[in-house]
């Protein structure tokens, strides 16, 4: 089972590329990458990829795909990421493992973390943490009345392992990096800046969704960490936002600072709090818009895609 939710639809993918299709570019810029299917099809028509994401759980899953162009996991780094993941020691490691999964199942999670710490290369880190945020995604797509279809957790993560495609090797130097939306445009530059809009309402305080919530509290071993990541976003755009003017204030200063690229590409999910018409405008204080383009996802997701090319 796969989770979609209505800022991020796994079919949305089709209609980034078809826009991008249209656009002349060797490199790209993308601030927010909380998925990395997008990035590793540009490396496949050899573009140099530059991605980024305050998140260190999407980080994570972009080094696994887009800056790794050749290491895969062996059935020896498989071993040593199972072992003795379903025993339970003394106490959790990670308490914040019970707000999302069930005491065996936190015991996974938690036993999980600790064997990819003695993995050797970042590659596999990632990789084997990619894999588990992937299982976490199908643990939590059950529900009490479809737990029993649930098979094993260490079965669910050999068969994504055996499923997993190979990196793809562009020849190029991608980079991921983990630092804030405003350090990343200021210090990178590349033909296109693909500014995929966060949010502008979630249901949690964090002003992320609930899935990327889970996975970074399992990354990191803990909750405590959110006062600190909150701070670091103040007054750049990510942060949860109350009102309307607010989140356009810190869209227009972002786009102020990323005059550098040539062009821009800005993807905005409607989901009623803000218009099209909104996002244009606040791009045409900065520079003219070439294009826009749509596609209508209310039947499924309640949303509708729109990306505003300049």
């Amino acid at each position: 089972m796969l989770l979609q939710t209505k800022t991020s639809p796994t079919g949305w993918l089709a209609f980034e590329l078809n826009v991008l299709r249209r656009l002349k570019f060797t490199s790209v810029a993308t601030p927010f990458t909380p998925e990395p299917a997008l990035g590793n099809y540009l490396k496949r028509v050899n573009v140099k990829v530059m991605a980024n994401d305050p998140l260190q759980s999407a980080w994570t899953c972009s080094l696994a795909t887009i800056q790794n162009n050749g290491e895969t996991l062996t059935d020896d780094d498989v071993n040593v990421i199972l072992e003795d993941v379903y025993v339970p020691g003394y106490k959790l490691a990670n308490a914040a493992l019970r707000s999302w999964f069930s005491e065996t199942d936190a015991w996974w999670f938690d036993n999980i973390r600790r064997n990819l710490d003695r993995l050797q290369s970042p590659f596999a880190f990632a990789i084997g943490a990619s894999l588990v945020m992937d299982v976490g995604d199908y643990v939590r797509s059950f529900i009490e009345e479809t737990r029993e279809l649930r098979q094993p957790l260490s079965n669910v993560f050999r068969r994504l392992w055996s499923l997993r495609a190979a990196p793809v090797n562009n020849g190029l130097n991608n980079t991921c990096q983990n630092k804030s939306v405003r350090d990343f445009i200021a210090e990178n530059q590349g033909d296109l800046l693909f500014l995929r809009l966060p949010p502008s309402r979630v249901s949690n305080r964090f002003g992320i969704p609930d899935n990327a919530v889970w996975r970074e509290e399992w990354l990191r071993g803990g909750n405590d960490f959110w006062p600190d990541f909150e701070s670091s976003r103040s007054g750049m755009l990510g942060m949860p936002v109350g009102t309307k003017s607010q989140y356009i204030d810190l869209l227009t200063h972002s786009l102020e600072n990323a005059k550098h690229f040539r062009t821009w590409a800005v993807m905005h999910v409607e989901t009623g709090l803000i218009s099209t018409e909104e996002i244009i405008e606040a791009i045409r204080k900065v520079r003219k818009v070439a294009a826009v383009y749509s596609k209508d996802f209310s039947e499924l997701t309640g949303a509708k895609a729109v990306i505003i090319t300049t």
